[in-house]
Formats: C-alpha cells, structure tokens, sequence
C-alpha cells in the first residue's frame, strides 16, 4: 500500500512476530503494539492526551513513591501479556507493586501484566480497539484499568473480577486495593 512502512508491507498475516522482533520495529513517528502477532500502528496522541497523561502519571508517581508501593511507568512502556502468538501491549500508564517488580529490570519487554493500567483516550480511537485492549490486559491479570475521556470528562473503570464504574469529572480515581490510599479527583487531571 502507498505511504504504509515497508516493515509492515512485508510482514505476511501467517508470519507472526514475536515481542523480541518487536524490540527493533521503529516507525518514525508511529506508536507500535503487537496483538496476537501482528503489528498494530497508531498515530501519535495530541496535547490533551499529553497533558491529562501527564497530570495523572505525576500523582500515581508521588503516591506510589511515597508510600513504597511500587512502581509507575509511562509511555510506550510495552508488557508482554501472551506468548504463541505474542501480545505486547503499551498502556500511557502503568504500575507494578513493589513485590512483583521484575529484579533485574528486563531489557526488553517484560512477561507479565501491570497491576494497574491507564489508557488516556484521544478523539482518534477507535471503541472496538479499545476494548480489545482492557480485555488483553485484565485476561493477563491486570487487576485495574482505567480508561480516561477527556472529551466527555469522565473515566471508566474495569477490574479484574469483572464489575465496572464510571467515574464522573466531580467524582474520584481510587486506587482501591491495587494502590492503597490514593484518591485524585478525575477534574484535577483534566
């Protein structure tokens, strides 16, 4: 296809990748995720997902470090969930409790799931492939995942045992029992 990256051309359907090969996939530009073996590309996010990521990593990040909880990610921080074929997902946010961080730190992708998973949503995506994502990531364990919107103002969240809440911009994130103790109102990062 005109325009498409030639990595992408020339990966066939049956040929999967695998998250080592994903490790030197670079598309300028572009950000890449690995479902089921086969190479997702997205366009970069625009300021708002920037700032509300921002607002909301900078608060995770105070509590968890003041608590000792564990650790934040953010960015393309990419968690292998499935293996044959692989499946890396790259939440904006991620945490990990302190006993489960991975000693040393893998270079590539680790093969676990984030406790907690933070998807800011930006005007360009897409519902199905949303979903497909908080499904990748609670069946691989993630205990919690927030979905941000910052268009309508409000969040939803999804838990491992399968109850969901929506959380409205006067109401709170709560980091429940996956980070004790953390309380930020959802209009503060918005």
């Amino acid at each position: 296809m005109p325009g498409e990256p030639a990595y992408v051309q020339t990966m066939s359907p049956s040929t999967p990748i695998t998250a080592e090969e994903l490790l030197h996939v670079s598309i300028p530009g572009k950000r890449v995720e690995l479902v089921r073996g086969v190479l997702v590309v997205r366009e970069p996010a625009g300021l708002p997902h920037g700032r509300v990521t921002l607002n909301l990593a900078r608060r995770l990040a105070d509590h968890a470090e003041t608590k000792q909880l564990g650790q934040i990610y953010v960015g393309d921080t990419g968690f292998t969930l499935a293996r044959g074929p692989d499946t890396v997902r790259a939440p904006d946010i991620a945490f990990i409790r302190r006993e489960r961080l991975p000693t040393p730190e893998p270079a590539g992708f680790p093969d676990m799931a984030p406790d907690l998973a933070v998807e800011v949503l930006s005007p360009g995506n897409r519902p199905g492939a949303v979903l497909g994502k908080i499904a990748d990531l609670l069946s691989a364990g993630t205990r919690l995942v927030w979905v941000i919107d910052p268009e309508r103002r409000l969040a939803r969240c999804y838990r491992l045992d399968g109850t969901e809440a929506v959380v409205s911009a006067d109401d709170a994130l709560r980091g429940e029992d996956v980070l004790p103790g953390f309380d930020c109102s959802l209009s503060a990062i918005l």
